[in-house]
């Protein structure tokens, strides 16, 4: 117990109390922004160890799973055999279901958009009759006389 300004006994809890209410303003306030941060970061911090342990109970449940213990060795003696004959998941499927390669399309054989052809646009410069034929504007002229006279006017320039 410490004494306080009037002399009464103050506990170590309400000294800390007293000293926030003395702070100004400013230093209240980041006093709370940190503790709420600090509050938040804590609470995130025990959600995920939460989550965590839930995720490492269900794994030791599927590690016990007589079912999955099975699949994961019938799965590694059939990669073994169709290893040993060079055989893939793929031919194994076409053999047992020859109709399935029909059903779906093959990859990169997929018909893409096609794109329609860039119309030739010609602009002439009336200042020096010079004729510019592009069919986008990336145009090197086309640029230095969009920078010069300003990119409404070049465009009024279209003769096309």
């Amino acid at each position: 117990m410490h004494t306080g300004l009037l002399g009464e006994r103050v506990s170590v809890k309400h000294r800390a109390h007293l000293r926030l209410c003395t702070l100004d303003g400013a230093d209240y306030t980041a006093i709370t922004n940190f503790l709420r941060s600090y509050m938040s970061r804590l609470a995130e911090f025990r959600a995920l160890e939460q989550q965590l342990a839930a995720q490492l109970a269900e794994l030791e449940t599927l590690k016990n799973d007589d079912g999955l213990k099975r699949e994961i060795e019938f799965e590694k003696k059939l990669r073994d055999l169709l290893g040993e004959y060079g055989y893939s998941l793929r031919n194994i499927v076409a053999i047992l279901d020859p109709q399935s390669s029909s059903r779906r399309a093959p990859p990169g054989t997929e018909t893409k958009g096609v794109r329609k052809a860039r119309t030739v646009k010609v602009y002439k410069n009336p200042h020096s009759g010079e004729v510019v034929e592009t069919k986008g504007g990336n145009h090197k002229i086309l640029k230095e006389w969009k920078a010069e006279y300003g990119s409404d006017t070049v465009e009024s320039w279209l003769a096309q």
